[in-house]
This record gives structure tokens, C-alpha cells and sequence, in this order.
């Protein structure tokens, strides 16, 4: 079985720029209808490792330390990436409260509909909750929170301050501050406390779902021909990513629906000249990629040539201004200024987005590079770079990478895309 050091070095190798794959599973051959580019795709899942029990154990406990510093006594999860980053239990969300609770001491349990209690009991037991996780189920007609209330008083805390993650329904959260004796606070400054700065193997997995969907919107964009549809497009990345052992997407915007920077319904039909904007990523052992590119089917006219150099620029200047210490803010400001005095200005108007936002477990999380964000950057941190340039009527050029606050500066996890005719460099 591969080792953490093995994946650690091989997504080392990734950022290098060295494509880390393994044959496809013996006896398996890549279906033929495919474009020759995907069928010659093969699985990029080689050296994987997932988060362990012992990393989810350290968070637990991580955890408890933020609560005690804020005062708060437990913290309520459900459904959702903060239940999976701590427990490892991967739950939706229904109307029925399924809820893990982190007592600042002693266990933490489970509150289950019955017709669950088995589900959730196994989910507990494969993760750090261990064997002897308590699971409390409830029958349709009973009060989940008459479980929630004697869970907290059976560990001493009848009466408590209980921190809800920011994702709890407020119907869960009103309904466990209707529990005598507790009160419900806002858990970010835990979950997000923990989340924010990621460790050396968090990087790694995101590092290599950015390589693998790089991988694979280049596959889609040696496919691509004129009278293909958005979504056309859309298929191929899909099945490119599929080939290399993921699931995964990108929306794609052509010619003058690229001016929208989240698109438009309206179909859309790639011409010779046609330029495209695609945006999505994947997830790697729960962990994101997010990346954006922007090329064009054949020639690029010179002022679509000459807004993406503008744009390059901007990425570039963000890259260089993040750094530890630097304010969030910052890094906004220094990709705006190389676009407002290129003349696509003022402020908003063509750049009408912040340059970045936190990643992890979510493709969008804490914290945002916008103005007004005065938090200092950190070793660690995982953000989207992706200043935009969108003309109304004309198209728009959106070029995202992913990058990491390091010791000294900041890196991305895939080379910037060097021209709109060669957006792979190759």
C-alpha cells in the first residue's frame, strides 16, 4: 500500500510539472467512441492516500482547544464537510436531524433517526469517533433534541453553550436553542479555526486534484471542434476527468456569454474563433480543485490577445503581493490596480469580482481575498487566484489558479496558461 511519504513526494513530483499516473486497471479498455485525447487519458490515483483516523483525532482535538480558549462547551455538526473533516461521516442534509456533538470533554455522540442508527453506526465506527461511539437514535414521531439535551447533561453540561457550524439548518439550530439551559452560538471561529490553515497532506490532495483537472481540461480542449455545443464541452470534461479516475466538471461560457463570470442558460454553438471560458474542478479524498481557463477555437483576434496579457499580468501581480502578513485585501488590490490602469476601470466595472476565495474541503470557503478583509495572510493558506477582464457584448478572459501561502511567498498548483491559442503551453 502506498505510504503518505510516497503520495507526499509524488504530489512533490506534480508540481514539477511531472504527470504522475498509473496504467489503467487490467483488462479494461478506455471506451472507443471516446476523442483520442480522453481514451488515451489514464488513471491519475496512483500514491492517494486519504486522511487517516490519527489526522481526524488531531482536529478533534485541535477542536476542543478553540472551544476552550472561546468559552464554548460543545459543537454541533450535521451533513455536510465540517462532519466529514472531523468525524469522516459523509451525510446529507434531510429534514431529520442527524447530528454529531463535540463536547469540549468527554465523547462526543450521535443523535440518528432510527431507520439510520445502523448507517450511522458504522460511519462512527470506521472514524475517530471509535467503536464506542455513543449513537442516540430517535423514533419519527419523538423529539430529537429531548436526545440532544440528555447527551450534553449525561457529560455535565446542562446547561452549555453549544457552537452550531455555519452549514446547520436554522431549523436545527433554533431547535437545540429551544433546549433548556442552551445556548446556540455561531461555531466558525472553530470549524473554520481548524480548517483554514491546511497541513502538508491537504496540500498534496488538493495539489493533485489541480493536476488532474489540468489534465483534463486539456484532454477536452484537444477535442473540441467548431459546431460543438457548451454542452458538448461540458461532456468531455466530464469524461476526461472520468477517465482519470474522478468525478469532475467545468461550466463553459462561449464567445459574449464569457462576459458573464458565472454564465447564462442561453445555448451556445463554438464557431472557428469562438472564445471559451470554462470553470470547475474536482475533488480528491474530499479535497478541491478550482480552476478557470480561457482559450479560443483557432485564431485569437489582437484584442482578445491583448486582454489576456492585461489579465496574465494581474494573475501574476496577485501571486507576487501574497505572502505571510500580507492582509487578504492586499492581494485584491495589487491584480485591480493592473487592470483599472490597463484601462478597464474603474474599480468593478470589468473586474467585477474579488480576485480569491479560501479552498479546501469546499471549493468556496474562508477566508476571501477582497477589500475589507484586514486578515493577514499565513503558511498554509489555500486560495484561488482568478482576477477577470469581462466586456459586455464582446467576451470575457477569467484565468484561475490555485495557490498556497508558503514560508516565503506563495505558490500555484498548476503553471499559469501562457496565450489563448496555447493555453497548455504545448
Amino acid at each position: 500500500m502506498p505510504s503518505r511519504r510516497d503520495f507526499l513526494g509524488s504530489a512533490t513530483a506534480l508540481a514539477a510539472g511531472v504527470v504522475v499516473s498509473v496504467p489503467a486497471t487490467a483488462g479494461a479498455q478506455p471506451p472507443a467512441a471516446l476523442p483520442p485525447a480522453i481514451r488515451a487519458l489514464r488513471p491519475m490515483r496512483d500514491g492517494v492516500v486519504p486522511i487517516s483516523v490519527a489526522e481526524r483525532q488531531g482536529r478533534l482535538e485541535k477542536a476542543r482547544q478553540l472551544m476552550r480558549d472561546q468559552r464554548i462547551d460543545a459543537l454541533m455538526l450535521t451533513g455536510g464537510t465540517s462532519m466529514e473533516y472531523f468525524t469522516g461521516i459523509k451525510w446529507g442534509l434531510s429534514e431529520r436531524l442527524l447530528a454529531a456533538v463535540i463536547p469540549v470533554r468527554g465523547s462526543a455522540f450521535l443523535i440518528t433517526p432510527k431507520f439510520e442508527e445502523e448507517r450511522a453506526m458504522e460511519q462512527a465506527h470506521l472514524g475517530p469517533l471509535g467503536r464506542d461511539a455513543e449513537v442516540m437514535a430517535w423514533e419519527e414521531h419523538e423529539n430529537p433534541y429531548d436526545l440532544l439535551r440528555k447527551g450534553l447533561a449525561s457529560r455535565g453540561l446542562s446547561t452549555c453553550t453549544m457552537a452550531a457550524e455555519e452549514t446547520v439548518r436554522f431549523v436545527f439550530a433554533d431547535g437545540a436553542a429551544h433546549v433548556p439551559g442552551v445556548t446556540v452560538v455561531s461555531g466558525t471561529p472553530i470549524t473554520a479555526g481548524c480548517r483554514t490553515i491546511k497541513d502538508a497532506h491537504e496540500i498534496a490532495l488538493m495539489r493533485h486534484a489541480s493536476a488532474v483537472t489540468l489534465a483534463a481540461y486539456e484532454a477536452a480542449y484537444k477535442s473540441l471542434k467548431e459546431g460543438m455545443t457548451q454542452d458538448d464541452f461540458e461532456q468531455l470534461v466530464q469524461l476526461a476527468h472520468q477517465q482519470l479516475g474522478y468525478s469532475g466538471s467545468a461550466g463553459v461560457q462561449v464567445g459574449q456569454y464569457s462576459a458573464l463570470p458565472h454564465g447564462s442558460a442561453t445555448p451556445q454553438v463554438v464557431r472557428e474563433g469562438s472564445i471559451l471560458l470554462i470553470d470547475g474542478g474536482c475533488k480528491v479524498e474530499g479535497y478541491s480543485s478550482d480552476i478557470s481557463r480561457t482559450f479560443v477555437l483557432g485564431k485569437a483576434t489582437q484584442r482578445m490577445k491583448d486582454v489576456f496579457e492585461i489579465e496574465h499580468r494581474a494573475q501574476s501581480a496577485a501571486l507576487a503581493a501574497a505572502k505571510p502578513g500580507v492582509l487578504c485585501e492586499a492581494v485584491d488590490a495589487a491584480a485591480r490596480k493592473v487592470i483599472v490602469e490597463a484601462g478597464f476601470g474603474p474599480d468593478y466595472k470589468y473586474f467585477s469580482h474579488r480576485v480569491g476565495h479560501g479552498m479546501g474541503m469546499d471549493g468556496h470557503e474562508w477566508p476571501y481575498l477582497v477589500r475589507g478583509n484586514t486578515l493577514p495572510l499565513r503558511p498554509g493558506m489555500v486560495f484561488s487566484d482568478e482576477p477577470g477582464i469581462y466586456i459586455p457584448g464582446e467576451f470575457g478572459i477569467r484565468l484561475e489558479d490555485d495557490m498556497v501561502i508558503t514560508e516565503n511567498g506563495a505558490e500555484l498548483f498548476t503553471p499559469q496558461s501562457p496565450s489563448l491559442e496555447q493555453p497548455f503551453g504545448r
